[in-house]
């Protein structure tokens, strides 16, 4: 069995102006997009699922027709693509959508875009987040593991030292596991950054207090594992959104949220796995040069080839 990765490439980055998922960042123009199916492949994926929006879609299918032609699997065979979008008017038939929406559902509705086309376990990943190659070694194997499983689904942890930004605060779900490893919940952070007395500090998104967070926390970056029975019970967890939500302009459906949902009634759990790799992205224009920089070290020291692809 092959998993399925999921690409969430539907936003357009509003904090760092342009479709961050096309911005070539590598050696040769690589996207990070690029380096993430790289990774995947190596770690024994055999399909990405794209979920864009209508608009561009069109654009990302000549992209990936053009760059991943002569991409193959461990076992030879061609890696296989499908994109599906993600509307505002995509959902359950019984609701009305209310005209004056103009943002997306979140993260969770944008998953469950995937559920006509996805028949095995699978990864979420952001389009725009670099995870680190043992970081898609491990939730392959996890997924591996779980096939033919029901109710049991997983979070890649990243040490919150490992995830920051040295062009502003960041906003990160800090992950808390029971004595078995199992996610109890997550506890969404905003405005995180080193201060400096060398701490870090955040503020609590339930009780609104500025804490002090433990460098080894783990934290969500949007990398999880799911078997495909996560669909039926998302989409339920997302009917009783709807009901609440309808009606709430900038409401939004995200996978933490529907993941407490599931621990919370036991119908699911959820494993938190740990990563040693360093996650980093563009989520301020600022952090562009050194993005950069880090994909040519990569080239340097030979971790990628480049081009990437050929």
């Amino acid at each position: 069995m092959k998993p399925t990765l999921l690409v969430l490439a539907a936003g357009m980055g509003s904090r760092y102006g342009g479709l961050k998922q096309m911005d070539g960042l590598g050696p040769s123009g690589e996207t990070i997009i690029d380096y993430s199916i790289y990774d995947a492949v190596e770690a024994g994926f055999g399909k990405v699922v794209y979920i864009v929006r209508e608009y561009f879609k069109e654009q990302m299918e000549t992209l990936v027709k053009e760059k991943y032609s002569n991409v193959r699997c461990i076992d030879g065979e061609p890696l296989e693509f499908q994109f599906v979008t993600q509307e505002l008017n995509k959902i359950p038939s019984e609701f009305t959508l209310n005209p004056d929406r103009e943002k997306p559902w979140g993260t969770a509705h944008a998953v469950l875009m995937g559920k006509d086309v996805i028949k095995e376990p699978f990864a979420v990943i952001n389009g725009d987040d670099y995870y680190g190659k043992e970081s898609f070694r491990i939730l392959g194997d996890w997924l591996r593991k779980h096939e033919g499983k029901t109710g049991e689904y997983a979070l890649v942890g990243f040490e919150l030292d490992n995830t920051l930004s040295e062009s502003g605060g960041v906003s990160r779900g800090i992950g808390t596991a029971d004595q078995t490893g199992f996610l109890t919940d997550v506890v969404e952070h905003h405005k995180i950054a080193r201060a400096e007395d060398g701490n870090i500090y955040g503020e609590n998104n339930v009780t609104g207090e500025i804490v002090k967070l433990a460098p080894k926390s783990l934290c969500s970056m949007n990398m999880w594992g799911f078997t495909p029975d996560y669909f039926e019970k998302s989409g339920q967890i997302f009917k009783g959104f709807l009901e609440k939500n309808i009606n709430e302009l900038k409401a939004e459906f995200y996978i933490p949220f529907a993941i407490d949902c599931i621990i919370k009634d036991g119908s699911g759990k959820c494993e938190l796995l740990s990563t040693p790799s360093r996650w980093f992205g563009v989520t301020f224009k600022e952090d562009r040069p050194g993005v950069v920089a880090k994909f040519q070290e990569f080239a340097d020291k030979g971790i990628y080839p480049t081009p990437l692809y050929r």
